[in-house]
């Protein structure tokens, strides 16, 4: 895995490189501090498969800089890092175009669980933000339709939803598909914003009736 730190607090940057080193296998990381130097580390090495970004570093403008980021580099998934807790924020942030928000103050294990969610083709929200965030920053997929609503769903989402279909409480999940609790819950949370439904039940009932089961 390669990519990029972006944050004018050296100790945090610094700090969250040695994490990755130190629990991914092969992790490589670039550092900058602003925007301007996070697109120029990418331009240089066009193999790098995602962007962590301060939201409030130099160059950044708030979502401005998101805007700027993606569209320099379209395909690259871009996650922020905010040191702010607003639900609010994961509306403008995901508008403009990130993958993931990641509060600076989660755990090690959580930031570790949504950097491999977004890696697999996700978007992270924190699952204690989801309540509180507007209808707008979380959009459902259209009812009645399989190939739109499968479409929302990565291939990881779809296996915790058939093991959710089989009764399977989230630590046989997790052991089942070899991921981190946060992970699962964060999977969890996609699912039901998909599926527009806020328990097991109605998710497996849901996906049922579109046929994805």
């Amino acid at each position: 895995m390669k990519l990029v730190i972006a944050d004018d607090h050296t100790l945090f940057r610094n700090g969250l490189a040695l994490l990755l080193h130190a629990q991914v296998s092969g992790c490589e990381v670039l550092e900058a501090d602003s925007l301007d130097a996070a697109l120029a580390q990418v331009a240089a090495v066009p193999d790098v498969q995602m962007a962590l970004l301060d939201l409030n570093m130099p160059g950044m403008d708030g979502v401005e800089g998101i805007r700027r980021f993606v569209a320099a580099h379209p395909g690259l998934p871009a996650v922020i890092l905010t040191g702010a807790e607003e639900p609010r924020q994961i509306q403008q942030v995901l508008a403009a175009g990130a993958h993931g928000f990641i509060p600076k103050s989660s755990t090690p294990a959580v930031m570790l669980s949504a950097i491999q969610l977004v890696l697999s083709g996700g978007t992270y929200i924190p699952p204690q933000m989801l309540s509180a965030a507007p209808p707008a920053a979380v959009p459902a997929a259209p009812t009645g339709s399989r190939e739109r609503t499968q479409s929302l769903l990565t291939e990881r989402q779809l296996q915790v939803l058939r093991l959710m279909a089989q009764g399977k409480p989230n630590k046989l999940i997790c052991r089942e598909l070899n991921i981190e609790a946060g992970t699962v819950k964060a999977h969890i949370a996609s699912i039901f914003r998909v599926l527009d439904v806020v328990n097991r039940t109605e998710a497996v009932v849901q996906a049922k009736e579109l046929g994805l089961l």
